[in-house]
């Protein structure tokens, strides 16, 4: 009977794949009728922009010379079928690794021991949420990086060191923001992380294991524990990771630079650490970008902008790290939120880490669930209105624009605090039974 029950359960996931993929080929389709019968475009214009680029790589010039091209050479690589095969192949390419992140996520949580029913609820929270699906299809590039981040989770699960430092030093030089989860990874990778033959278990069938921890019993900050892991830090896993991730790194980075110089330098890396935009900008920071758009921002001022977003990172990291997913999860809403520049698109970085949560959180979906969800699209849809009066109305409502700001700050900071009060907390490794082997075998 349970094994009827796997099959039916892994049959399910296999269907939920399969229409997931229909949908995904149906939204392409459609988007390029609407793209040729309707004034509004369903094509991303980030997509334009990277087919583009794409184009005069395969003319042999350099993709910068298309402005507002600000990625990674790969990206236009990646894309040159688009001027070869079809237009929209760069769309099947970020669809393929939109469906690869729901198969990524399936596998994580199987690696957990996560129920397979469990399973495919949480990666239908990917797949079938209409923000993911039409990243993709409307071609975002952000399927790849989250699909690159999910596969090193992977590696690290499996404990092929070589192969997540690999993957990390390249979506590093992709995309910058997954530096913020070097530290996490470093803490998990402790002097006995070869002895870790798989990730800790739990025993789904048991109501009790399902209630919530307090915050104050997980014992990630126990001083000993921090001290020990202090001075373990230069073992020999964290080395190779660090050596192996950061030669990935410099060797994409250099081989950009020998092609493209300083142009690639600026607008693939620089631009990122330093830019400030005054439109479509859910941050808190926004006003004070607009006041001083025309004006050089202080060493100070970049600096302080910083120093926020650093502490909340440090804390969150110190206080979760062993629990990897749900750190990521963290560090990310956090990172968006306290950032200086806030888009939709940076929304897909946590959905894609949100599935890996959900079978260890206790929130009940029906009321207090619904009131998080209500509460963060309340937000975001109040900033939006705002931000249509003002960009195609013409309205003078920058001070509205500021507080719906720091509304969405608020809503953000109050739903991650509902999380972390309603989360399980889980090792992703069993930390005592890699001590017991070790202490065995001496």
């Amino acid at each position: 009977m349970p094994s009827q029950s796997s099959a039916m359960a892994s049959m399910n996931f296999r269907s939920l794949l399969m229409f997931s993929a229909a949908l995904r080929l149906f939204l392409i389709l459609y988007g390029e009728w609407q793209d040729t019968h309707m004034e509004v475009r369903y094509t991303d214009v980030d997509y334009l922009v990277f087919s583009d680029a794409a184009s005069l790589m395969a003319s042999g010039t350099s993709p910068y010379k298309r402005s507002t091209y600000r990625y990674s050479p790969l990206i236009a690589f990646l894309l040159m079928p688009n001027s070869i095969i079809h237009r929209s192949w760069g769309k099947f390419l970020f669809s393929a690794s939109d469906l690869l992140v729901g198969l990524f996520i399936h596998t994580i949580l199987k690696l957990r021991g996560v129920p397979e029913n469990l399973c495919t609820y949480s990666v239908l929270v990917w797949l079938l949420n209409p923000f993911t699906f039409t990243i993709g299809t409307r071609g975002n590039c952000e399927p790849i990086v989250c699909a690159m981040i999910l596969w090193i989770i992977i590696c690290l699960m499996k404990g092929n060191i070589f192969q997540a430092a690999f993957w990390y030093g390249l979506v590093v030089h992709l995309r910058i923001y997954p530096i913020i989860y070097a530290l996490p990874i470093i803490l998990v990778l402790d002097p006995h992380f070869q002895s870790v033959q798989k990730p800790a278990l739990v025993k789904w069938s048991s109501s009790k294991e399902r209630s919530a921890q307090s915050l104050s019993s997980i014992g990630v900050t126990d001083p000993c524990h921090l001290w020990v892991a202090l001075i373990n830090m230069f073992s020999r896993e964290r080395i190779m990771f660090g050596l192996i991730s950061g030669s990935v790194f410099f060797f994409c980075t250099w081989f950009s630079f020998y092609l493209y110089g300083w142009e690639f330098l600026h607008e693939a890396l620089l631009y990122h650490l330093t830019r400030t935009d005054p439109r479509h900008n859910f941050s808190i920071y926004f006003y004070h970008i607009y006041l001083r758009y025309n004006h050089e921002f202080s060493i100070l001022e970049k600096l302080i902008s910083f120093l926020p977003q650093t502490i909340v990172q440090l804390v969150l990291i110190f206080r979760f790290a062993q629990d990897l997913p749900f750190c990521f999860f963290l560090q990310t809403v956090a990172f968006v939120a306290f950032n200086k520049v806030i888009t939709a698109q940076y929304f897909v970085w946590f959905f894609c880490l949100l599935p890996l949560i959900l079978p260890w959180c206790n929130i009940k979906i029906k009321w207090e669930g619904l009131s998080y969800i209500l509460l963060w699209m309340g937000a975001q849809t109040h900033w939006l209105m705002w931000g249509y009066l003002l960009e195609f109305k013409g309205k003078q409502v920058f001070l509205q624009l500021w507080a719906a700001g720091l509304m969405f700050l608020a809503a953000n900071t109050f739903v991650l605090i509902g999380i972390i009060r309603h989360h399980r907390y889980v090792p992703l490794f069993d930390r005592h039974a890699s001590s017991k082997k070790t202490m065995k075998h001496e």
